[in-house]
C-alpha cells in the first residue's frame, strides 16, 4: 500500500500540494501564448491532478532501488528513465486533454497555442518527478526510522521483562534455601518446631507462587506474605524476633512488583536479628506521599558482627528489579549506621484503576 494512503492527512497535503501548482502553471501558459485565463486553468487543473497521480509511481520506483544498496549510476540512470518516460506521459495527456476542451468544450485556443502548451509540460515534468523522487526516499527514510525505533522499543520490553523473571528467579531458591536450613537446624532440637515451620513454608510458597505469577500485586498482599515468612522466622527465634508494622490505609491498595519486600525481610532477619544476642525488633512502615509510594524496612545491627558473603544480594535484585520497572520514578535509599540498618523504596503509587490509565 502507498504510504500517501495510508492516512487521509498525508493524501490531502498531497493534493493541496499539487493543486496549488496548477494556478501557477496556468500563469505560465498565460504569459507564453496570451488566452483566457479560464482556459489555462481549465487546461492545467485536471493535468495537475493527472501528474499527481503519476508521480506515485516514484514509491515503488525507489523501493526497487533502495539509496546504498545498488549501484550510483545505475540508480541515476533508472530515476532519470522514470522521470523521462513520466513526463512523456504527461506530454501526451496534455495533448489529449486539449483536443477534449477544443472539440467537446469549444475551448480552442487554436492548434500551435496548443501544441506551445505541451512545451511546459516536457519541460516541468522531468524535474517535477525527480522532486516527488526525492519526497519518497524521504518518506522511506522515516518509516525506517520508524520501524526500527519499534523494534528497538519491542526488544527493550523483551529484555526487561526477560530481567524481570531472572530477578525474580533469584529470590525464590535463595529463600527456600535458609528456609530449608532453619527446619534442618530445627529437626533434632525441636521436631515439633520444625513440622510447624513446613507447614508455614508450605503456605507461604503456595502463596508465592500465586502472587509471583503476576506483573503487580497490592502492597496488602505482600505485606500478608511478608507475614508469613515472619511467622516462619519467629518459630526459630521465638522471642528474640519482634515486628512492628505501621502501614497508612491509602498505601494498601498501591501495586508493587511481587516478592518485592522478601529479600528485604530475609535481609532483616538474617543479617540483623540473627546476629544479635538479644534479637531485635524489625520495623516495616508504608505510607502514600502524593504521587509516591513508600516502604521501610528497618531492623537493629550488631556493630561488631562480621560481614556475611552474598549480603547485598537481595537489596541488589530489590533495586535491579524498580530500576527495570521505571529508572526514572524509583529509587532505593539505604541508611546504615553501625547500630541500624534501613532500606526506603520509592515508586510510583497506582492502584489498580490509576495502572489502567497509565499507557
Amino acid at each position: 500500500m502507498h504510504p500517501i494512503f495510508a492516512s487521509r492527512v498525508r493524501g490531502a497535503i498531497y493534493l493541496a500540494v499539487w493543486l496549488s501548482f496548477a494556478p501557477l502553471l496556468a500563469w505560465l501558459l498565460v504569459l507564453m501564448n496570451p488566452r483566457p485565463y479560464s482556459y489555462a486553468i481549465a487546461f492545467a487543473g485536471p493535468l495537475t491532478v493527472e501528474y499527481a497521480a503519476v508521480c506515485l509511481w516514484a514509491w515503488w520506483i525507489c523501493r526497487a532501488n533502495p539509496l546504498g544498496v545498488a549501484h550510483p549510476v545505475r540508480t541515476l540512470t533508472t530515476l532519470l528513465g522514470a522521470a523521462l518516460q513520466s513526463a512523456a506521459v504527461w506530454v501526451a495527456a496534455g495533448a489529449l486533454w486539449g483536443a477534449v476542451l477544443s472539440r467537446v468544450f469549444n475551448m480552442d485556443p487554436g492548434k500551435a497555442v496548443r501544441l506551445m502548451d505541451l512545451v511546459p509540460l516536457g519541460v516541468l515534468g522531468v524535474p517535477l518527478f525527480l522532486m516527488s523522487v526525492i519526497a519518497h526516499y524521504m518518506i522511506i527514510a522515516f518509516e525506517e526510522a520508524r520501524a526500527a525505533e519499534r523494534q528497538v522499543f519491542v526488544s527493550q520490553v523483551s529484555a526487561r521483562e526477560a530481567e524481570l523473571r531472572a530477578l525474580r528467579a533469584q529470590i525464590n531458591p535463595h529463600f527456600l534455601f535458609n528456609s530449608l536450613n532453619s527446619i534442618s537446624s530445627l529437626a533434632a532440637p525441636d521436631p515439633e518446631a520444625a513440622r510447624r515451620m513446613c507447614q508455614l513454608l508450605g503456605d507461604f510458597l503456595r502463596q508465592s507462587l500465586s502472587l509471583g505469577g503476576r506483573e503487580r500485586v497490592t502492597l496488602k498482599e505482600e505485606l500478608t506474605l511478608a507475614d508469613r515468612y515472619l511467622a516462619i522466622e519467629q518459630v526459630r527465634f521465638g522471642a528474640r524476633l519482634g515486628v512492628v508494622k505501621h502501614s497508612d490505609p491509602s498505601s494498601l491498595t498501591c501495586l508493587v512488583p511481587p516478592l518485592l519486600l522478601q529479600p528485604l525481610v530475609e535481609n532483616a532477619v538474617k543479617h540483623g536479628v540473627a546476629d544479635r544476642v538479644d534479637g531485635g525488633t524489625i520495623r516495616i512502615e508504608t505510607r502514600r506521599r502524593g504521587e509516591d509510594l513508600v516502604v521501610e524496612v528497618e531492623n537493629p545491627r550488631d556493630p561488631e558482627a562480621p560481614s556475611r558473603r552474598g549480603q547485598g544480594l537481595g537489596l541488589e535484585n530489590v533495586r535491579q528489579r524498580l530500576g527495570a520497572l521505571d529508572p526514572n520514578r524509583t529509587r532505593v535509599d539505604v541508611d546504615n549506621t553501625p547500630d541500624r540498618f534501613r532500606v526506603t523504596l520509592t515508586l510510583p503509587a497506582l492502584d489498580e484503576m490509576e495502572a489502567r490509565r497509565v499507557p
